[in-house]
């Protein structure tokens, strides 16, 4: 009979950490128990901080600086397996010409470079570790076009391309590498999101409207997806994009009436 534990790195970097789908990924994993080492500009998170297997490190992604400490401290003494779940973005909202070129510089550095200073400091390390995996979460926004995000589909568009050829790159080394594309979840680019509108509350009914589902998935749900990929069972996995957007893609209809996705109701 096949045990359907999943089989999750001993110790696991997390960026983002401090909120939305960061921290639902950094409690999954030290309920399943990992070893967490959370990176966030902000502080550790209060339900976190006195966690015996949780550290906190406070610096920003798109530093070198940040990244050699992270280095430091998540490898200090540790055998065994190593993951990294990169989940830490900046959102820019508003048009061509209402969104600033420092903006967009911005969201690029974090969202792209960021991870490639990751990636390129962790690479001897999760090379030296017995197994490793890599999640970096990118968006439906890569490949479909957002109203108002330009900046930042287009970071996450970047950011795909770079982990694709990355993974092709590392590809005998052992080392999983794939890509976590979530859809509209409730966490903090999707509220910043909803604060800037005109309408949230309408904004919000008609976001809910065109999902299949009916509502927005939570960041719970898509920690879930991307811990699958980060265990040795997500094998057969590798180098591509998984989509978590509860069911957003699936169709080209992007439905806004209140006629949801389905003619059955419930």
């Amino acid at each position: 009979m096949t045990d359907w534990t999943l089989t999750l790195p001993d110790h696991v970097i997390v960026t983002g950490a401090a909120s939305g789908l960061g921290l639902e990924c950094a409690k999954a994993l030290l309920s399943a128990g990992s070893h967490v080492f959370g990176v966030d500009l902000g502080g550790s998170p209060a339900e976190l901080t006195d966690h015996p297997r949780y550290q906190h490190i406070v610096g920003n992604v798109a530093e070198e600086a940040t990244w050699q400490e992270v280095a430091k401290t998540a490898t200090a003494g540790a055998n065994g397996s190593l993951g990294l779940i990169a989940a830490a973005a900046i959102l820019g909202v508003g048009t061509l010409e209402e969104e600033t070129l420092e903006s967009w510089r911005r969201t690029w550095e974090v969202n792209v470079l960021g991870n490639v200073i990751a990636l390129k400091t962790l690479m001897p390390h999760l090379q030296k570790a017995e197994h490793a995996s890599v999640v970096v979460v990118t968006s439906v926004d890569a490949h479909f076009a957002e109203q108002q995000l330009a900046s930042y589909a287009s970071s996450k568009a970047a950011l795909t391309g770079a982990v694709r050829t990355i993974a092709l790159d590392y590809a005998r080394t052992g080392i999983q590498f794939n890509l976590l594309a979530p859809g509209p979840m409730r966490a903090g680019l999707f509220e910043r999101h909803l604060a800037s509108a005109s309408d949230p509350q309408k904004f919000l009914a008609t976001r809910e409207a065109r999902q299949p589902l009916g509502r927005i998935t939570g960041a719970d749900e898509v920690a879930n997806s991307a811990l699958f990929l980060l265990s040795k069972e997500s094998s057969a996995v590798f180098g591509t994009t998984v989509v978590a957007d509860g069911g957003l893609t699936t169709g080209f209809d992007f439905r806004t009436g209140s006629e949801g996705s389905s003619a059955h109701q419930n």
